[in-house]
């Protein structure tokens, strides 16, 4: 029986403000634990919360980079769960009445088709301090610096069908909370963690299967492998006649599996109610204003952008705009060598699979815009081939200069003397008599695929240093008399 996969994502996202979301403790990351903890964190008796009035206005700046509902009036509400990280023996977050209402968010398939992801809500609350198993022999830490920073959790509608549609949601997600600076994106620190709720049901039956919901994942490989397992695992609990039990479950990334954690609550179980402590929340057009005065372009609108200006396909585009910083990179390179379509290809090829392999952020790149655009301007006036241009690139990524220095220092300078190109043809068509009569006697449409083995064998024989388009004109001329 074919089987349909339907997921949902919470994304929870720290937001970056300096203090936490009810008190004035810092939320810097790394300080030693149980240092940045007010007594409004740590839920000492007869201390008030205060909201944090920034943190209100990134969830504003979130909720209008995804044009959604902004709610004119939203309360707060006590979230009441025990344990040892909430000091409180509650949460503080939103419920019935959010900040942000529903709004949309598009995926852009490599065929150009655009999909809808509806955000059904996203919330303002306060993240829990943090559990350290394994720090102490036989107990286990709390370190509470982490309690009361803001979070914004952003709830999907369960509008997704594949765990590379949920990662490329995920992805989306990152990329706007990062472009218009309300998250610093970190996964590793626990700034945008993600909860999948996953649940499979055969193919064309519309309604929904019991979901399980995967727990604080901050990988984005890690949720695609996560929600992958899961979906089987449902499918082949389903398929020999058991049932899928409504639960919360980890994701063990060294086994690569999913186990149960507690069986999932309902809202009811919480018990939630309006906190007392918190009047409800006000937002009028002037503080939307305010908010969102210095927005920057955003992914979707500079995307759109690049197509016309650029003439990258939408795809491409999508994928140039991952982040605010690619972006900026790609549009300098772009500008700088004129050529966008070959600055795009080297931006998300070369460059990009560099940065991946050494692990870098893009501010730490040893090949600056203007450097990558030096490079492109090489091949450009053919000063240098395409293919050397990797080993000139990689030379340059390891501190050895510009490309002209390294194009210098290592004589990589591309042959186009008709003399010297002259010379390397005759010698690779008197050496491969078989495949010149192969050629001669094919039919004149199958020509262009076969020229392609004396091109290569020339290109070997010169070391790569050949201009391969003379090289290839030279053969056809040489070929057919």
């Amino acid at each position: 029986m074919p089987w349909e996969t339907v997921i949902g994502l919470e994304i929870h996202t720290q937001l970056a403000t300096q203090s936490k979301i009810f008190s004035g403790a810092a939320t810097t990351f790394g300080a030693e634990p149980n240092t940045q903890a007010a007594l409004v964190d740590l839920g000492m008796p007869g201390v008030l919360p205060v909201l944090n009035q920034t943190a209100v206005q990134m969830a504003v700046r979130f909720g209008c980079a995804i044009g959604a509902e902004i709610a004119p009036c939203s309360v707060f509400a006590r979230k009441h769960y025990f344990y040892p990280d909430l000091p409180k023996g509650y949460q503080i977050s939103q419920f019935e009445l959010p900040v942000v209402g529903r709004g949309y968010v598009y995926l852009v398939s490599e065929e150009g088709d655009k999909k809808a992801i509806e955000v059904t809500r996203a919330h303002l609350e306060e993240d829990a301090g943090k559990s350290l198993h394994g720090a102490f022999s036989g107990m286990s830490g709390i370190d509470l610096n982490r309690a009361g920073t803001p979070l914004l959790e952003i709830v999907s509608e369960p509008d997704m069908r594949s765990a590379e549609e949920a990662v490329a949601y995920a992805r989306k997600i990152h990329q706007i909370v990062t472009c218009i600076g309300i998250c610093d994106g970190n996964l590793q620190e626990g700034s945008f963690r993600c909860d999948a709720n996953v649940s499979v049901r055969p193919l064309g039956q519309t309604q929904l299967g019991t979901r399980t919901e995967l727990k604080n994942i901050n990988s984005f490989r890690f949720l695609q492998k996560a929600i992958r397992f899961e979906a089987e695992r449902q499918i082949d609990i389903l398929e020999d006649g058991g049932r899928i039990v409504q639960e919360t479950r980890l994701y063990d990334a060294e086994r690569d599996e999913t186990r149960s954690m507690r069986s999932k609550e309902e809202a009811n179980d919480y018990r939630y109610f309006p906190d007392p402590d918190l009047l409800p929340l006000v937002i009028d057009a002037d503080f939307i204003a305010a908010a969102t005065v210095d927005m920057p372009e955003l992914p979707d609108a500079r995307a759109t952008r690049f197509q016309a200006e650029f003439g990258v396909s939408a795809y491409i585009a999508d994928s140039l705009t991952s982040s605010r910083a690619l972006a900026d990179f790609f549009e300098s390179v772009a500008t700088t060598c004129g050529d966008a379509t070959l600055a795009a290809n080297w931006v998300l090829g070369e460059f990009s699979a560099a940065l991946n392999k050494a692990d870098l952020a893009l501010a730490e790149a040893p090949v600056t815009a203007d450097a990558l655009a030096g490079l492109l301007r090489r091949i450009q006036d053919q000063t240098i081939s395409g293919k050397i241009a990797k080993q000139v690139f990689a030379a340059m990524w390891q501190g050895e200069g510009s490309a002209d220095t390294v194009i210098a220092a290592r004589g990589l300078k591309q042959v186009t003397d008709m003399s010297a190109l002259t010379v390397w043809v005759d010698e690779v068509i008197a050496a491969s008599p078989q495949q010149v009569a192969n050629y001669q006697a094919a039919a004149p449409e199958k020509r262009p695929k076969m020229i392609g083995f004396f091109v290569g064998q020339v290109m070997k024989k010169s070391k790569g240093q050949a201009n391969p388009q003379q090289v290839n004109q030279l053969l056809q001329a040489r070929l057919c008399q």
